[in-house]
């Protein structure tokens, strides 16, 4: 299975935060799985650490290349398509990354990893 990992599922995962859920996490960790993290997410992750809003261990570029890469995460890219998906959503979210990682995920098919309730709100498939 492809799935889309949410912004905060990302990061949990990566600080091992209790909040997890057991089904999220079992999706993880399953080798068979393959995981992908949205450039929304690294623009918000961006975003968020220069404002104080977010803390890391190491800088949000180090600390985002190193982690896809232990934990065998890929990319997947903003296309035309997603940012253009956007507008057919209904405004059940007025976070611009959670809507650009549900249109990603429409058009790509892919389940997302999330605790976001509202998302699921959107005609996609939510693992948590």
């Amino acid at each position: 299975m492809r799935a889309l990992l949410d912004t905060h599922a990302f990061l949990w995962w990566i600080l091992d935060d209790e909040r997890m859920s057991a089904r999220a996490r079992s999706t993880i960790e399953d080798m068979r799985n393959e995981l992908l993290l949205s450039a929304a997410s690294g623009f918000e992750i961006s975003v968020k650490a220069a404002l104080g809003k977010l803390e890391l261990p190491a800088d949000p570029v180090r600390f985002v290349t190193e982690q896809l890469g232990i934990n065998r995460i890929g990319t997947l890219p903003v296309s035309m398509s997603h940012a253009l998906a956007v507008s057919g959503l209904p405004m059940h979210h007025r976070d611009p990354f959670d809507r650009l990682i549900v249109a990603q995920a429409r058009v790509e098919g892919l389940p997302v990893i999330t605790t976001d309730g509202q998302l699921g709100r959107y005609d996609i498939e939510i693992i948590w």
